[in-house]
């Protein structure tokens, strides 16, 4: 029965199913990040050397330089708009490479294919800002625990995508391709159904009860990820095996939807108790009135008249006492009222963001350390194959999601 007592915030039906929406976009989200996986195919294909396809990988991450776009944008427009723009440059960018790749249309030029990387790498940046943002917004107690669940399902993406891809299709760089157009679309079209800004927790009860919740998503973010790890270690599988590999990882990744649909249980188990105890209450209250007679009716006038000559004029002097406060306030000079800046924690406008130190030290830490960690990646799949490995990569899930979850912890401590 403690359940029953859940407030309607901390367990509303359409937040969690919104915040599950916002997991699967982040589950396929990591297209960035996949580059390698295809990026011999390219250079095969078009007949590249190791610097041209060094640049092509550069045009996909100066992609992820303009989403600086995305940031300005989440201000001024709607969620469901944001994720539009996010999966129509998706399906384009990687839709073109996948004509290509697959020799549905001739080759490209050079400088177009650069275009259409960057398209594809921008992408994203508005699918992470919406929902990063988004479900931020609604679960403002719980940021450490949302934002390591989120960047952790980026991290497994590629190893999703890649999986997937390897069961089904085998290891074909242009199905793979056409995973990454299409599946980003359709999944962000239902994130566009339900993800919208809710109410946040309002007291520390519902903070609490969004924990426990929260917990599920940890462990199931756990889960996806050893399976993950554990497929991989399967030498050769079956076509069987992929296809039962394949369903399970589907049903671990739709699991959250249990979140929601307590929700919806418990919301209706609510509705039903209170409305049940509405018509109880009607029951008890007398059928019948007893009649008036005929002497508290003359009485009633009478008595009637003395309250509304109270009322009069306590009326009047109401009326007066405000004339005076009014002109009282007239009299004193204007009070000037000074904004305060908003401290971390709160929200931040962009321009508020970057008259702060902090902003800048994040950004010239991104801007000197990020690089080397993308020229990495970008070049993984090469490398992996000249030594034999295969291109699927799990450990990011765990660099992601622990990092933001040590970062959230020790931030509380202070």
């Amino acid at each position: 029965m403690g359940y029953l007592r859940t407030s309607s915030t901390s367990l509303e039906p359409t937040k969690w199913l919104g915040f599950v929406t916002a997991v699967w976009v982040q589950a396929i989200s990591g297209n960035n990040y996949t580059f390698s996986n295809y990026s011999d195919a390219l250079k095969t294909l078009m007949s590249l050397t190791q610097l041209e396809l060094n640049n092509l990988s550069v045009a996909k991450d100066v992609g992820k330089a303009f989403g600086l776009l995305a940031g300005l944008a989440s201000d001024r427009l709607p969620t469901p708009v944001i994720l539009l723009i996010g999966s129509i440059e998706g399906l384009i960018g990687y839709g073109a490479q996948w004509l290509v790749v697959s020799k549905r249309i001739q080759p490209l030029s050079y400088w177009k294919m650069c275009i259409f990387l960057c398209l594809g790498g921008n992408s994203t940046t508005w699918m992470n800002t919406a929902v990063l943002v988004t479900c931020i917004r609604n679960f403002r107690s719980n940021r450490g625990p949302v934002s390591g669940i989120l960047k952790g399902y980026v991290g497994l993406s590629t190893a999703i995508f890649t999986d997937l891809c390897a069961a089904l299709f085998g290891d074909d760089p242009a199905k793979f391709l056409a995973m990454l157009a299409l599946i980003p679309f359709a999944v962000c079209l239902t994130a566009i159904v339900f993800l919208r800004e809710t109410p946040p927790a309002a007291t520390v009860e519902e903070e609490k009860e969004e924990s426990k919740y929260f917990n599920l998503f940890n462990v199931v973010a756990v889960i996806v990820a050893v399976y993950l790890l554990a497929y991989s270690f399967i030498p050769n599988p079956s076509h069987v095996l992929s296809s039962v590999f394949s369903v399970i990882l589907l049903v671990l990744l739709a699991s959250p939807l249990a979140v929601p649909v307590y929700a919806f249980i418990n919301s209706w188990n609510l509705n039903r108790l209170k409305n049940h105890a509405d018509v109880e209450r009607q029951i008890q209250e007398p059928l019948l009135r007893e009649e008036k007679t005929q002497e508290e009716i003359q009485e009633k006038p009478a008595e009637e008249a003395a309250p509304a000559v109270v009322e009069r004029t306590q009326a009047a002097e109401e009326e007066k006492a405000v004339v005076e406060r009014t002109q009282a306030a007239e009299e004193e000079k204007a009070v000037v009222v000074v904004k305060r800046r908003p401290v971390i924690g709160e929200d931040h406008t962009i321009l508020e963001a970057m008259s702060t130190i902090d902003f800048w030290i994040l950004f010239l830490s991104f801007l000197c350390g990020v690089g080397t960690g993308l020229a990495v990646m970008n070049n993984m799949g090469q490398i992996g194959l000249a030594l034999g490995y295969a291109d699927v990569s799990l450990f990011r899930f765990h660099d992601k999601y622990m990092g933001i979850l040590w970062k959230d912890y020790f931030w509380y401590r202070v």
